[in-house]
């Protein structure tokens, strides 16, 4: 039997089961963003149904009026008031801008309000609503930086590190320290807080807590490159309990973050699995924003502050004079009696650095992966 097209009647009928599917597939969607695990995140979306809702108190009346109008005023109905010469009403003017005005000044006020009760560098002041913050408890400190494809996360109090792993002890306030070894990323965990950008040679801040025992997922918002796809990592929320076998798990990693190792993972590389380091180098996450883990590289500090001692003179910050040495004198070569000042080629950037599509997963080889159950077994969801 030949192929025959669908007719109408054949049409209708099947739309309605491909509706009910697609209604019954959406309503397994867990809406993260409406649906957090944390407090910040959990106000968040109550000001986007504030905002929602203060804006429908016009969006709604203007689609009913529309429609009302129209069929009023239809060709059709005669019955309808005509009034060619009416071109003003001071009772209509005033209903028709005083209720958006009223509606900018009340949104207005809401962001003025949450703009400065959820900034990402405030402290929180409570962990839930019914759980104020004490002024005596100290926030966790979380150390990120987004490379090129993956995410690397220092915890200095516990002196460990892991890559595209977040473990997070629960109902505890977080203090995130944010950069970036090269372009800049977002940072976000959607059932936390909003998304903060991370760039290099900047450092920012991110302070949130998770109350719900679970897994939930972290990202990039922001597009960087072939792996952007892959830039994804898991949070962890676990107790107090939890947290701390893990840590002890953690310490007992083998391999270690110092610079060799950073440099090796600063390297670009896709769909990288969860790594552990049992160390971490100290001063790391400052030269990392500082842009000088490379031996030899000078640190933005330096150079800022060398520049403003002598504005206008390009000597790398190796050639500075002595402290006690004249001013605008430069440092000169001890091999070369009466030699003029030296002077070092200006540096050019990393070795291997223009070729990112080289360097991919072969230098991730050498690092210790990740054993799940240890975080699985106190990790619910």
């Amino acid at each position: 039997m030949k192929n025959r097209p669908l007719v109408p009647w054949r049409r209708s009928r099947l739309a309605a089961p491909l509706a009910l599917a697609a209604a019954l597939a959406l309503s397994g969607c867990d809406l993260v963003v409406m649906n957090p695990a944390g407090d910040v995140a959990r106000q968040q979306a109550e000001l986007i149904l504030w905002s929602t809702a203060l804006m429908l108190l016009i969006i709604i009346p203007v689609m009913v009026l529309t429609v009302l109008f129209a069929w009023k005023y239809r060709a059709s109905n005669k019955d309808a008031e005509y009034a060619p010469d009416w071109d003003h009403s001071t009772g209509l003017e005033l209903v028709i801008w005083a209720a958006p005005l009223m509606i900018i000044i009340a949104l207005g006020a809401l962001t003025w309000v949450s703009t400065h009760l959820l900034d990402p560098y405030r402290q929180l002041g409570r962990l839930a609503p019914e759980k104020p913050l004490a002024a005596s408890d100290r926030p966790l400190e979380v150390q990120v930086v987004s490379l090129d494809w993956k995410w690397l996360f220092i915890y200095p109090e516990q002196g460990v590190a892991t890559v595209n792993e977040l473990v997070l002890p629960l109902n505890r306030q977080v203090r995130f320290r944010m950069t970036s070894s090269s372009v800049m990323n977002t940072f976000w965990v959607p059932a936390m807080a909003g998304m903060i950008y991370t760039m290099p040679g900047m450092e920012t801040k991110l302070h949130a807590v998770l109350d719900k025992p679970g897994r939930y997922e972290g990202r990039s918002g922001n597009y960087s490159g072939a792996g952007f796809s892959g830039m994804t990592f898991w949070t962890y929320a676990v107790d107090d309990a939890g947290f701390a076998r893990w840590a002890s798990q953690t310490r007992a990693a083998q391999a270690r973050l110092n610079d060799a190792n950073y440099l090796k993972l600063e390297q670009p590389s896709e769909n990288v699995q969860p790594l552990r380091f049992g160390g971490v180098q100290d001063d790391l996450f400052r030269r990392i924003t500082q842009m000088c883990v490379k031996p030899g590289v000078p640190c933005m500090s330096d150079v800022m502050a060398h520049d403003m001692a002598e504005p206008g003179s390009h000597a790398p910050v190796n050639d500075r004079p002595p402290v006690d040495a004249p001013k605008g004198a430069l440092r000169k070569d001890p091999n070369e009696k009466g030699s003029a000042p030296h002077m070092s080629a200006p540096r050019g950037p990393a070795e291997g650095s223009t070729d990112r599509g080289a360097q991919s997963n072969r230098n991730m080889t050498r690092l210790e992966p990740v054993r799940r159950p240890g975080v699985a077994a106190t990790a619910q969801g």
